[in-house]
């Protein structure tokens, strides 16, 4: 009797564990299928690929073609939920994760995309690009390495 319930969660489960991206907000850049402020996903498993979709076009950059990934975070307080419910909130960090990368596109012009990803899928997006392209990662400071490394 439990055995259904049983393989449908497991299924679910890996379902979710093999995820190959998430959500991310494009920030800028001189990409222009992909306008500032745009919504859409990444995918990490195409394997000659980095893809990121919206409702107004795909940006797909050939991890070949990728020259720079550099990842950085930017920390504030949470003020205004303080000020509203309780000031233990000023405690507590929001995080956003960026990643911007630079390539070389088809016409031979270098490019960038800043994108703003979800915490959930940093360190697997950051290890994906790193294995696939070759590149070494960079950097914006000291906390965004701590964070990726676990430290």
């Amino acid at each position: 009797m439990l055995r259904l319930p049983c393989l449908f969660l497991l299924a679910a489960l890996s379902a979710c564990a093999a995820s190959s991206g998430g959500p991310a907000r494009c920030m800028g850049g001189t990409v222009t299928a992909a306008p500032a402020g745009a919504s859409g996903k990444i995918f990490t498993d195409v394997p000659e690929a980095f893809v990121f979709t919206t409702g107004s076009g795909t940006v797909r950059i050939p991890y070949d073609k990728l020259n720079n990934i550099e990842y950085g975070q930017d920390a504030g307080r949470r003020v205004l939920l303080a000020w509203v419910a309780s000031p233990m909130f000023l405690l507590l960090k929001a995080r956003a994760h960026y990643i911007t990368l630079g390539f070389v596109d088809e016409e031979g012009r270098q490019q960038a995309l800043v994108l703003r990803i979800d915490k959930k899928i940093v360190r697997s997006t950051l290890a994906a690009l790193e294995a696939r392209s070759g590149r070494k990662l960079s950097y914006q400071d000291a906390d965004a390495r701590r964070y990726h490394r676990g430290g």
